[in-house]
């Protein structure tokens, strides 16, 4: 497999194991502490690895139609794992994810999924556009946003009287990530629309 790609498959790898390590404290109503220790470092690390796929391929020349569908599959099952983790109340109290923003944010994506196979049927490899970077570069910093808050709860700080204001914070970030995908999903669909031509006559 190539440098490029195993990064990539840590993502791929890693999202479930972060799963558990949020939960496993929720479920057991232990490990508190300790989660937020190897949570925080193994999320850092993953979304780096999003970094380093696209340096090796391209400084490996290791770019291939295989590549670009891989990676933006990866961000999406890891931010997705994050945002679901997010859907359910942990040490803090609160959820952070709204679940209407969540449902909104699949359906934004599996459709952008659809769009990259009948583009690959059709020979054509969508590569990341501006918009899509930094609709991911949103997730990530809403994601661990929420995180530090409820590692602030896990780790026993008194938050209790600025968790409102937090989570009304958490709730504009992610309202942001949902518009940032649309307007990333419009930008796809202005530039590479005509995919569709051919299967809708």
């Amino acid at each position: 497999m190539k440098l490029s790609n195993k990064f990539t498959l840590c993502r791929v790898l890693g999202a479930p194991v972060y799963f558990l390590l949020y939960f496993i404290p929720v479920w057991t109503g232990k490990f508190a502490a300790p989660s937020v220790f190897i949570m925080i470092p193994l999320l850092a690390f993953l979304e780096f690895t999003d970094f380093l796929d696209g340096f090796f391929a391209r400084k490996k020349n290791e770019v291939s139609d295989f590549g670009k569908l891989f990676d933006p599959f990866a961000d999406v099952m890891l931010n997705l794992t994050i945002f679901a983790s997010l859907l359910f109340k942990g040490f803090a109290g609160v959820s952070f994810m709204p679940p209407v923003v969540f449902m909104f944010i699949i359906y934004r994506e599996f459709s952008m999924n659809f769009v990259r196979m009948i583009a690959t049927k059709k020979g054509i490899s969508i590569a990341a556009r501006k918009g899509g970077k930094f609709k991911t570069v949103l997730y990530i910093t809403s994601g661990f946003f929420a995180l530090a808050v409820e590692s602030a709860a896990r780790l026993g700080l008194d938050i209790s009287s600025a968790l409102p204001s937090l989570k009304i914070a958490c709730v504009v970030l992610f309202a942001g990530c949902l518009a940032a995908s649309y307007l990333s999903f419009a930008d796809y669909i202005s530039h590479f629309g005509e995919i569709f031509k051919d299967e809708l006559n």
